[in-house]
């Protein structure tokens, strides 16, 4: 669907237009126009130089040679290519890109003036072949690596297919005019000086390029990488290692099954023309195949990539070539006689899709499938699995149909299909090996991006238990022993009692404490009796704190099932201390007599209103332990009131210990306050279902303040009740906006925290695609609003200048309005950030949370290139329709583009309104906007004079953020001030200190005007 109101649409130029034909950036262009003529150039005179070398080598030696060559090749490029990652240690990659180009001239130079020497012209044509082969391979992985560095990911996706369609124009170019060269200088003269001079052409372009953009190649050899930077990539040893045998075996079989074709291919040529025909042919058939790979390359190339990711884009190759080549081999199977015509005329067909489909698809994608690699050693690895494994997967292929030729005619005479039916085997086991690199590659993108995180499965928890041991043994660091008993209880929460009790006696006051409150989280155990008990026997010691021997006392007296109470009444006494006292007299009125249940109500009646705070506080947390508070709950009321919070919170905690229903008001209110937040919270998730109604209503309440309602969201998801999920699934679709956001944080945080692999179930699926659909709907409302705004704004402001100009001397109202607009922009752009976080998270419970989570740290980047690998990891994550809306949405696209796509796509329909019109819509979906955005509203409306509907006017006055309250008044003082007058009782003792403000304001200003 396109824009109904073409004039919205971005105004382009003639260059414009045709990098959007060609699917190219404008700040993408000069890198890209700049690598496409060096390669062209120096592949035109490399196909000059391929071509005369074929025809001379056919004529010298016939095509039972060729393995030789291959094999051959594969020496002299492994040996090559290894020397091009020893020259980085030895100088900066930028000399290194730019001095190979050179170094083939050269070599390629005095190897076309042995052709003169009578007695070297046969080994020479020989080196002269292998040269040229090993040449090809310089090139692409000179051109690859260089490509690399200068494009982030998605930069690649757009750019390298019409770089990499520069040996395509080459084919074109040099095919053509191959034969006209050979009618004028023959096959001797067309390497030198023409195909040499374009060679050293392409050189001066790669030198300028590489000049023009230094900052994009490392400065230094990597032999001077900082140990620092080597030690950090250790890590990644491992996955690297696998992910590299694999791109190892994927560029090796492709190029088998590029050897394989062109024997046959060739083997056919020799048997059909003689040598200069057969260079001819060569030219013609690159020129018509370039047109061809040309036309896919700058059309189909770049967009496939984007539309279906890189790995269908590599498998197009080996799955074409086993279709075909398997339907060859039907046909020759179905003639008794093999007739010369069709073998030649199918290997001419086979060799052009094989290069059809090498020479635009796997030539773009191939530099993606090195992108996930740190840059540090990018380039060593891609020397290493590119060109070694070519040179490797040569030189098995020459050996194998050396092997298959000896086969053919000593052992299989008439297995003249064997070389094709091996083919389509190689092509199977590269379909394997490129759905196991796909699952490599998304892993190292996740793994290289962010950390993975502890998991109690990740942990031997043997070996972790023996750490733990002898960590509480040594003397280290406090902080480190208290770590160390917080994660074996995590981890481990059944065995770290038999860690910790024969340590405790051993252990500081604080480590002793805190191993004594892990060990009753599960319940007084009878086995450690006598270890705990040790810790009572030296309570008289200086090593025992006040803290220590409560907790003791607590653990001996629950653990022991016929416990001497008479003991404890003891621990009553003045002279002992208060939480010593507290915890006796809660044990006594949990197991005691009615008379010692007497002493003890009498004790803490007198700890519970006692001046000291320590007093109050332990006699409150002592009242958590007790079954029965008797007459003890008449001091609660008076206790929530203490001038005391940690008494305060104390209460709090004892309330959801005790579940005192009728105090289970004074636990909501104690999310409204920051100082009780976090213990209201932790109370309130202890009584699970019981408060969900009230914290549902919390929740739902519009009128309360947005922070209360995301903590009561956050609360509701730490109850580990299916009730309570049930409860934010339920509401999920309902909700707008902020509220929105506040769940879908719950929700993460309920997964994150359960570690449960399987994500939604079918029906959430449904409703997490539709809430996503719903915010793609919401972005193109805010971006049209955008833009009629940045259309329409400074005309509007005239107008309305104009019109008010009879009314109110003021003639900055216009600079007002368009400033006031411009902030309202300001707050839509920010407000599609909220948008874009949202949906990331909905994408979070759609897929793997580490893989969403890698992609958004890195969309959140101001790095170019972190964002391209974010979007990358999203592209072969997602599997939504819309998933090429979103990666549009997600990338840096100015507004103008993304709403165009998102009109194409169908996903809202745009036309052009009016800016009242459009306030009036965009307020329409109040709901969805953020508090300053809605304010933003209210203050150009103020300015610009648009009358607004009065149930927004009203929702503003009531709203639960006080700046938007502030706007709704500032927008009522102008636009009607009798009704802000009638509404002053109301809003003038508003808590908020700017809608105090704006009313005094209002209030002087109409003074004065009564004056």
């Amino acid at each position: 669907m396109e824009l109904k109101n073409h004039s919205l649409a971005p105004k382009t130029g003639i260059l414009r237009r045709v990098l959007q034909l060609i699917n190219l950036r404008p700040e993408e262009s000069d890198r890209t126009w700049l690598m496409f003529a060096f390669y062209t150039t120096t592949c035109i005179g490399l196909r000059w130089s391929e071509d005369t070398t074929v025809a001379l080598f056919l004529d010298k030696y016939n095509a039972d040679s060729l393995p030789w060559i291959y094999i051959a090749s594969a020496v002299t490029g492994a040996v090559l290519v290894f020397c091009y990652s020893w020259l980085q240690k030895i100088f900066s990659l930028r000399w290194v890109v730019i001095g190979t180009v050179p170094c083939m001239f050269a070599v390629l130079f005095l190897l076309r003036q042995g052709l003169e020497v009578s007695y070297a012209a046969v080994i020479t044509i020989f080196l002269l072949r292998l040269w040229v082969d090993a040449s090809y391979v310089l090139n692409d992985l000179n051109t690859s690596i260089a490509a690399n560095q200068l494009f982030n990911i998605q930069e690649i996706k757009r750019a390298y297919p019409l770089v990499s369609s520069g040996i395509l124009v080459a084919d074109i170019l040099g095919g053509f005019s191959l034969p006209l060269l050979l009618m004028f200088v023959g096959l001797d003269g067309v390497i030198f000086p023409f195909a040499s001079i374009l060679i050293v052409l392409g050189a001066m372009i790669l030198f300028y390029l590489t000049h023009n953009y230094r900052y994009a190649f490392p400065s230094v050899p990597n032999r001077l990488v900082s140990k620092v930077q080597s030690s950090s990539g250790r890590r990644l040893s491992t996955p690297l290692r696998h992910y590299a045998l694999l791109l190892f075996a994927f560029f090796g079989l492709l190029q088998v099954i590029g050897i394989f074709i062109d024997f046959q291919y060739l083997a056919q040529l020799k048997s059909n023309y003689n040598e200069k025909d057969i260079a001819s042919f060569l030219g013609l058939f690159g020129g018509v195949a370039g047109i061809c790979e040309l036309l896919v390359q700058l059309f189909l190339s770049s967009r496939i990539l984007q539309r279906f990711g890189v790995f269908v884009t590599i498998a197009l190759l080996p799955i074409t070539v086993a279709i075909f080549a398997l339907s060859l081999v039907i046909l020759l199977s179905l003639t008794s006689a093999t007739p010369q015509l069709p073998i030649f005329w199918g290997m001419v067909f086979l060799k052009f899709l094989d290069e059809l489909l090498r020479y635009t698809f796997v030539l773009s994608s191939s530099p993606l499938l090195f992108q996930p690699i740190p840059d540090k050693v990018r380039t060593k690895i891609q020397a290493l699995a590119s060109g070694v494994a070519e040179a490797f997967g040569a030189g098995a292929a020459g050996a194998l149909i050396l092997i298959t030729l000896w086969l053919v005619t000593q052992v299989i005479p008439q297995g003249k299909t064997v070389i094709l039916i091996e083919t389509i085997i190689i092509a199977f086991i590269c379909l394997a090996v490129i759905w196991i690199l796909r699952s490599h590659y998304v892993s190292l993108l996740v793994f290289s991006a962010g950390k993975k995180q502890l998991k109690g499965t990740d942990v031997d928890l043997r070996s972790f238990k023996q750490a733990v041991i002898k960590a509480l043994k040594e003397n280290t660091a406090s902080g480190d022993r208290s770590s160390c008993i917080e994660l074996l209880s995590e981890l481990d929460p059944q065995g770290a009692e038999a860690v910790l009790a024969p340590l405790l006696i051993d252990l500081p006051p604080d480590l002793q404490q805190l191993s004594l409150e892990k060990m009753l989280q599960r319940g007084a155990n009878p086995t450690y009796l006598t270890q705990v008990g040790q810790l009572l026997h030296e309570e008289n010691s200086n090593n025992i704190t006040p803290e220590v021997s409560a907790l003791a006392i607590r653990y001996v007296y629950l653990a022991e099932s016929h416990p001497d109470l008479r003991k404890l009444e003891e621990y009553l006494h003045g002279k002992r201390h208060s939480i010593v006292r507290a915890t006796a007299a809660a044990l006594l009125l949990r197991q005691g007599t009615p008379i010692q249940q007497l002493a003890a109500t009498r004790t803490l009646r007198w700890m519970l209103t006692h001046k000291q705070e320590r007093e109050r506080i332990n006699a409150v947390k002592a009242l958590r332990e007790a079954v029965y508070l008797q007459v003890l709950r008449i001091y609660i009321p008076s206790l929530l009131q203490d001038k005391s919070l940690r008494v305060r919170c104390a209460v709090l905690e004892m309330i959801a210990a005790n579940r005192l229903e009728e105090y289970y008001g004074a636990l909501i209110s104690g999310l409204h306050y920051k100082s009780t937040r976090n213990t209201a919270m932790t109370a309130l998730v202890q009584l699970e279902n019981e408060v969900l109604e009230p914290l549902f209503q919390l929740a739902t309440n519009i009128s309360k303040p947005q922070t209360v309602r995301m903590f009561a969201w956050r609360t509701i998801g730490q109850i580990s009740t299916l009730e309570a999920s049930d409860t934010i699934w339920q509401y999920l679709g309902k909700s707008k906006g902020t509220t929105r956001d506040s769940i879908l944080q719950t929700l993460l945080k309920i997964r994150q925290q359960s570690g449960n692999t399987i994500l939604v179930d079918q029906f959430q699926e449904i409703k997490i695609k539709t809430l996503i659909h719903e915010e793609l709907r919401f972005l193109g409302e805010i971006y049209a609003t955008y833009i009629d705004l940045k259309i329409q704004g400074k005309v509007y402001a005239n107008y309305v200048d104009f019109k008010s100009q009879p009314l109110f001397d003021n003639n900055q109202l216009s600079d007002k309005i368009i400033a006031r607009g411009e902030l309202l922009q300001r707050a839509i752009l920010n407000l599609e950030i909220d948008v874009k976080e949202r949906i990331l998270r909905l994408l979070k419970l759609l897929y793997p949370m580490d893989k969403i989570q890698a992609a958004t740290i890195n969309i959140r980047s101001q790095s170019l290139a972190n964002l391209a690998r974010g979007l990358e990891i999203l592209d072969h994550t997602v599997t939504l329709r819309s998933k090429p809306i979103l990666l549009n949405i997600l990338d840096r696209y100015p507004p103008e583009e993304k709403l165009q796509n998102l009109v194409e796509n169908g996903i809202i329909e745009y036309q052009q309104m009016v800016i009242r019109e459009r306030i009036h819509k965009l307020l329409l979906m109040e709901e969805f906007l953020s508090d300053w955005c809605l304010a933003c509203c209210f203050h150009f409306a103020e300015v610009a004079r648009i009358s607004l509907e009065i149930s927004h006017i009203l929702r503003g006055l009531k709203h639960s953020t006080g700046f938007v309250r502030e706007a709704s008044i500032a927008y009522l003082s102008i636009v009607s001030p009798r009704v802000l007058v009638s509404i002053l009782p109301q809003v003038r003792n508003d808590p908020h200190p700017l809608v105090v403000g704006q009313i005094d304001k209002f209030i002087s200003r109409n003074e004065v005007n009564e004056k």
